[in-house]
């Protein structure tokens, strides 16, 4: 069964470019555009795997607050943390997170999702 990927991003074009290779590459995608967007998927739908999420985002939480509550949440899923502004410290990164900096290729993150 394909692993189910929740991709959190505001820019629509790697919103859109993350979601097509990942598709394309195996894995069912949900897009959201904010963490609101995401905190209502993740909680009508129990078949998310993993989380890819930028940090920086409107709304009511970035992607740092949003990967921590799904962590709280959603124990076993597996999270991905991505900037091209800020490099968090493994401290600020929830447990078992991976952080990637931007620009990645979109090999790495399928590469962080097996």
């Amino acid at each position: 069964m394909a692993q189910c990927v929740l991709i959190v991003e505001d820019d629509f074009l790697i919103n859109m470019a993350l979601q097509d290779h990942l598709d394309d590459s195996g894995f069912v995608t949900l897009v959201a555009f904010n963490a609101d967007e995401a905190i209502e998927i993740l909680e009508s739908r129990s078949d998310i795997d993993a989380l890819v999420t930028d940090i920086d985002m409107p709304g009511s939480m970035d992607g740092l607050r949003l990967a921590k509550r799904v962590r709280e949440r959603w124990a076993p899923i597996r999270i991905l943390v991505a900037s091209g502004k800020h490099r968090p410290s493994a401290d600020n990164l929830p447990a078992d997170a991976t952080f990637l900096p931007k620009p990645y290729r979109l090999e790495t993150v399928v590469y962080a999702l097996r």
